[in-house]
């Protein structure tokens, strides 16, 4: 059996590549004559687009370029300075791994952790009122991060109704928002987007399509496969041959346009929507969750009234907000690779495993 699973996984790889082959030439048949630019806003297709040499492959006049797809990366600096002063106050804080590290105005949870602040690394929500109910004695807060995507797991527990030694500070943003904010602000001149896969599962399609329509721009919600991400640009491209301006599916094997509804309501029945500020942006309008009246029982800011200094977004000479909003690549940077690593990351960027400069670092640059 296993020698027949060996062979299955050969045969694969040989059509993904005849595939892959294939697709190249048809993007670089279009030729044209001037540059085009897409940017996609998920971190996951930036891992597949850098580990697999996607951008090595496309014609010289196709660039891609990372936008806000990392949710960590993107959570604003005054947010972790709050986890942290939760944490130094003696609240048990619980958070995912990534946030660990990420660093604030002046340290980081892990710094807080060494100098003696309880910060317990958990794989779930279901994780931290876990360790709530272990600890009745103790208030329990949890950083609830992510997008559209992690936002409905919080809110289902939120109505299971978790001990009353729990509470969250609710940092979840909102994509669509953050592409209209980028497409307002003219920045960068985007020819499309490749969507994101894992929030588009739980929104479909239909979010994105107010965009095409407003500031025609074709759009094409992609798979986390190579093959996903190189069929997706086929598609941008198909679009501006043909002159449409629209958002296609090319994930089918789990977008719906209508999304998840279930998750949907979900959502809705927990959290309303409010402006907020993303790290590297602005304040960008309604692309945040806050939680709802009937929930303040559960909502850290209110419950200890947390308060923090002004925040400063990032170290002198750190671009990652530039990184974010698709201005530049992480190597453009002049602290990548050099007083920035993995090992001492200046930026979130660098931290996380789906922040553009960690992946650059760690699969090579562009």
């Amino acid at each position: 059996m296993w020698v027949l699973k060996i062979v299955a996984e050969l045969l694969k790889k040989f059509r993904d590549r005849d595939l892959a082959t294939r697709i190249l030439h048809e993007i670089r048949k279009f030729a044209p004559g001037r540059r085009v630019k897409f940017m996609h806003v998920c971190g996951s297709h930036e891992v597949t687009i850098t580990r697999f040499g996607l951008r090595s492959l496309l014609p010289e006049w196709l660039e891609v370029m990372s936008g806000p797809g990392c949710p960590v990366c993107v959570t604003h600096t005054a947010e972790i300075d709050e986890s942290i002063e939760l944490a130094t106050q003696g609240y048990l804080v619980t958070t995912f791994g990534d946030m660990f590290w990420v660093p604030g105005t002046q340290s980081s949870l892990a710094r807080a952790k060494t100098d003696g602040a309880d910060v317990r690394i958990v794989y779930s929500i279901e994780d931290a009122i876990e360790v709530a109910r272990r600890n009745p004695s103790r208030e329990v807060v949890h950083v609830a991060i992510g997008f559209e995507t992690t936002a409905p797991t919080t809110a289902s527990e939120l109505l299971r109704k978790p001990p009353k030694n729990f509470s969250l500070l609710v940092c979840h943003r909102l994509i669509p928002p953050a592409m209209q904010f980028l497409l307002e602000s003219g920045e960068v001149a985007l020819d499309g987007f490749i969507c994101p896969g894992h929030v588009s599962t739980i929104i479909g399609s239909k979010p994105y399509e107010p965009l095409s329509e407003r500031y025609k721009v074709p759009q094409v919600i992609a798979g986390f496969e190579p093959i996903d991400v190189l069929l997706g640009i086929l598609m941008l491209l198909k679009q501006l041959r043909e002159g449409r301006r629209e958002v296609e599916i090319e994930y089918t094997r789990s977008v719906r346009p209508r999304g998840n509804v279930v998750a949907q309501e979900k959502m809705r029945e927990v959290f309303e929507v409010v402006d907020k500020r993303w790290r590297g942006f602005p304040v960008i309008p309604k692309s945040a969750f806050e939680l709802k009246r009937e929930f303040v029982d559960y909502d850290a800011r209110k419950k200890f009234g947390v308060l923090v200094k002004e925040s400063v977004d990032f170290a002198e000479g750190c671009r990652c907000g530039e990184v974010l909003r698709g201005v530049i690549h992480p190597s453009e940077c002049p602290l990548f690779g050099k007083a920035c690593t993995q090992e001492h990351p200046m930026g979130p960027c660098a931290v996380t495993s789906e922040g553009a400069c960690n992946v650059a670092m760690k699969f090579g640059k562009f």
